[in-house]
């Protein structure tokens, strides 16, 4: 149990409950608040069980994730689910830019968790940091990517529009058709090389600060 974090998960517990008892009960008054509101409370519903996963995986496997990762990804998950999609915050400018650089910067975590793993513990004090801090930006740019790559593959199967390369229904030509594409992978490659410096100064400074990104096996299990 990651218990010093443990308010952000209920922070989204909470509030997709309350999501789903006001807007739910809106709706079933016949006065919904938004367009596609049983689809918004079908989607916030499951961020229910999205932002449970870190606990239902340590329950299962009697591990124990690292706090900052379950922080920033309970973080994530709010700003994503409940107030992106629930709330309708995407209408909000570049709302969905901040997200990118939140999330690029919670998967370079990620990276440097991954190679503390991989790496025998014994010889990580000998690592060069600019290794793992390359590592790292490198890991959380190119999850963006396969990300791009998911929407890209999505838009053209089912018709959607999440590279956002049509405004209703008029495509948009030339560099506007990219703007949204490249917006994404530029706030990727910048949210990855923020947390990635950090690392580096911090891993300079004492080898021990990647101990915040590793994995603990759970010594109750």
């Amino acid at each position: 149990m990651n218990r010093k974090i443990d308010w952000l998960y209920w922070l989204n517990i909470v509030g997709a409950v309350a999501y789903i008892l006001y807007y739910g009960g809106m709706m079933l008054a016949g006065k919904p608040q938004f367009a596609g509101q049983s689809q918004l409370l079908a989607q916030v519903a499951a961020g229910i069980v999205i932002v449970s996963i870190p606990k239902i995986l340590e329950r299962l496997f009697h591990f124990r994730f690292p706090v900052l990762l379950v922080g920033l990804y309970e973080i994530f998950i709010f700003m994503s689910i409940l107030l992106g999609t629930g709330m309708q915050f995407y209408d909000i400018p570049y709302w969905d830019k901040y997200e990118h650089l939140f999330s690029a910067a919670m998967l370079a975590g990620l990276g440097f968790a991954l190679f503390g793993q991989l790496t025998p513990k014994e010889r990580l004090p000998k690592v060069n940091p600019f290794l793992m801090a390359l590592f790292a930006v490198a890991f959380g740019t190119m999850i963006g990517v396969i990300w791009e790559f998911y929407e890209f593959t999505f838009d053209g199967l089912l018709g959607m529009n999440m590279q956002r390369y049509m405004v209703g229904h008029t495509l948009l030509q030339g560099r506007a058709a990219l703007m949204d594409t490249m917006g994404d992978l530029f706030a990727d490659f910048f949210g990855s090389l923020a947390l990635a410096v950090a690392g580096y100064f911090g891993i300079k400074r004492d080898w021990h600060w990647l101990d915040k990104f590793m994995f603990h096996v759970d010594k109750k299990a």
